[in-house]
Parts: C-alpha cells; sequence; structure tokens
C-alpha cells in the first residue's frame, strides 16, 4: 500500500514539473526599459511577442470591464521653460526663477484637471501647480506662474504633466528634462 502512495506521489511531481517547464518557456518574465528607466510592472515573452502594460507608457488607460476593451488616450503635449522671455534646457545648479508653458492637442477624452509637477534626480517629486477644467477641451495652453526652484545639485530633472481623467487620479502623459550641470 505504501509503494502506491509513493509511485502516485512520484507521477503526479514529474508531471507537474513538465507542466511548470513548458509553461516556463511559453512565458517569461522579462525587464523592460523605456527610454533607459525601467518598467516597474516589466513585461512578458510570450510565443516570441513582447507585452508590456499599456498603463507604462505615459498616457491615460481605462478598462471597460463589459466591452473588455482597454482605452489608451496619449495627448501630444509641448513643454517649454521659460527664465523671463528666454527659453531654457540646461541650468547652473542653483536656485532659478522661470515659467512652464505647456501646448496640449490632441485630447480626445474629458478631463477634468491638469498638473505640472518636477521631479529631481532623487526621484523626489514637487508639485508646481494643478488647475481645474471647467469644459471639455481637445486642445489648449496651460502656462504656470513664475516660481522659484532650487536646482541642489548636478543632474538630470524632469518636469512631468499630469492630467486628471473625470473620477480618476492624475497620470503622467509627458515629460521635459532639465540638466543641471556645476
Amino acid at each position: 500500500m505504501r509503494w502506491k502512495r509513493i509511485a502516485v506521489c512520484t507521477l503526479a511531481l514529474s508531471l507537474l514539473s513538465g507542466s511548470v517547464a513548458f509553461a516556463d518557456s511559453a512565458f517569461q518574465k522579462i525587464r523592460v526599459l523605456i527610454n533607459g528607466s525601467a518598467v516597474s510592472t516589466g513585461g512578458y515573452l510570450i510565443d516570441g511577442t513582447t507585452y508590456v502594460p499599456v498603463r507604462e507608457f505615459d498616457g491615460l488607460a481605462e478598462y471597460n470591464d463589459n466591452t473588455r476593451t482597454v482605452n489608451f488616450t496619449k495627448p501630444n503635449v509641448d513643454i517649454f521653460l521659460f527664465k523671463g522671455d528666454t527659453p531654457f534646457g540646461n541650468v547652473s545648479v542653483g536656485k532659478l526663477k522661470f515659467y512652464i508653458f505647456s501646448q496640449i492637442d490632441n485630447l480626445n477624452t474629458d478631463i477634468e484637471a491638469v498638473k505640472v509637477a518636477i521631479r529631481n534626480p532623487s526621484g523626489e517629486v514637487k508639485d508646481i501647480q494643478s488647475q481645474e477644467l471647467s469644459s471639455r477641451k481637445d486642445n489648449f495652453w496651460f502656462k504656470t506662474y513664475d516660481f522659484t526652484y532650487d536646482f541642489s545639485r548636478a543632474g538630470k530633472y524632469y518636469v512631468e504633466f499630469y492630467i486628471k481623467k473625470s473620477g480618476g487620479s492624475y497620470s503622467m502623459v509627458a515629460q521635459k528634462t532639465i540638466n543641471a550641470v556645476d
């Protein structure tokens, strides 16, 4: 009787390990980089095709369970940085007073607010300005007030533009790099 249990357990384990080996060869978790930055959830390689969660592509992703459809919206956002009337991209380490001008078009969904933030080289985010929108707009401009920011060390800083869908949370849809140099 005991040898029958051992035989059944051995057979079950061998079948299970074969299934796991087959699944592992058809479905692999992989590391994905977008513009040199690792995607937080990674991706999957299934039968030679790479799959990455759509929410990783800096846009508005919305899933409709009834129709089993993902609607992804990626508006065109141009971000310009101005010190007075002069545009810039690189700065020296230290404090700088400037404003951000953003042009948004090709927005084909309702949104309720926008926000601009800046991310330092350590990844800390500081909100600069947000604004609620009273009507649907498929293209518009957004200008922040003048503010002073301390580029406290050399490195890459990122100005980020966020959109908030009606009833949702903010999603980053565009990013502009500022290089701070000594």
